[in-house]
């Protein structure tokens, strides 16, 4: 991966940007697309959209800006503070971890708390919910406490992206900067080909609370297209099931069938990835993809959507696995479709 695309990736990494709390992230994101869009703009909810004006087709491209992480619900007199969950938030993960508290006034270190194995009932091992958990930001007590936290104030791991073997990477919130990071890409990359179709590319808010923002940019934009990119569950590791089918880290980016996932869409950019000698994975989808394209395909009248999905181990843990020649390559092929379809007469099935 080139310099630049790295560092435009650990920058979206490293910012966090918990549902509901994006902004952060949103202006990386923004501040890297405006030196090609032509134009950007962002919603009362911090949804920001590039476009790109080839003049034909309208294909919206997206990623959500948002993690998992937790939110600050109490404050003890003891000075611990009591955590809720934002998002899937993983529980069995959790305890002994170092975070932040995102305040008004800037980040404040703590960690969650883990009773030593040396105190703990050996036969009471299991994870305890989190509101059971508490955040130590070492207060002497509660009104410490209190003039650093409020109440809503967002939390995150503090961990950030950590190279690994090879074009592996590992962190926390790759679900779904990578896929902010492919939209950003993949309009420049259309750019770049002089593509004649009209490229929408789209950073969402608050998919992981119900693919909130995703319903606001589908409405909003209105596309003959949309590609909503996001992780999807590698399952090569030992740890994993094998009964969710075959999708391998590092073998391309997976096109989802089935449910959202239109099928003249799928056929048209398997066509490209073909055609651009893209290697890609297949995924079914029976009833929905649990992404952003869930929310475009029932907007206006039915906009004609696919789920492209990057193959990721670990998903909502602080250590999760992508590898970047699969964001690569999905770029890649998410712009060679946007080149083929830029005349193309609509989408419709042929009943």
């Amino acid at each position: 991966m080139e310099t630049e695309r790295r560092t435009f990736l650990d920058d979206l990494l490293e910012t966090p940007s918990p549902s509901g709390f994006e902004t952060r992230g949103q202006r990386v994101w923004v501040d890297y697309v405006s030196e090609f869009a032509d134009e950007v703009t962002i919603d009362e909810y911090g949804n920001a959209v590039a476009v790109y004006d080839g003049g034909g087709t309208d294909m919206l491209v997206s990623g959500h800006a948002d993690e998992i992480g937790f939110i600050v619900t109490k404050i003890t007199d003891d000075g611990y503070v009591k955590l809720g969950r934002i998002g899937g938030s993983d529980r069995t993960v959790t305890r002994g971890q170092h975070v932040e508290i995102h305040t008004g006034d800037g980040p404040v270190n703590g960690v969650i708390g883990q009773t030593a194995i040396h105190l703990r009932d050996r036969e009471d091992d299991g994870y305890d919910d989190i509101r059971d958990q508490h955040v130590d930001i070492g207060a002497a007590d509660g009104d410490a406490a209190a003039d650093l936290v409020e109440i809503g104030d967002p939390v995150t791991f503090a961990n950030a992206v950590r190279d690994l073997q090879g074009t592996r990477v590992a962190g926390r919130g790759i679900d779904n900067r990578i896929g902010t990071w492919i939209a950003a890409e993949t309009l420049r990359r259309a750019a770049e080909r002089d593509a004649d179709a009209t490229v929408y590319a789209a950073s969402t808010v608050q998919e992981e609370v119900g693919i909130k923002g995703a319903q606001m940019v589908g409405y909003d934009v209105d596309p003959d297209v949309a590609i909503a990119v996001d992780v999807t569950h590698a399952v090569d590791d030992p740890g994993s099931p094998n009964n969710r089918g075959d999708v391998d880290l590092g073998a391309g980016p997976v096109v989802g069938r089935g449910s959202a996932n239109h099928p003249v869409v799928v056929a048209a950019v398997r066509d490209a990835a073909a055609d651009a000698g893209i290697e890609v994975q297949l995924q079914a989808a029976g009833s929905r993809t649990g992404t952003d394209a869930d929310a475009f395909y029932t907007q206006r009248s039915g906009i004609p959507s696919l789920n492209v999905g990057i193959p990721n181990r670990y998903m909502h843990t602080p250590v999760e696995v992508v590898d970047l020649e699969d964001l690569d390559a999905a770029a890649d092929l998410i712009a060679a479709f946007a080149v083929a379809t830029a005349d193309r007469d609509g989408f419709a099935v042929d009943v």
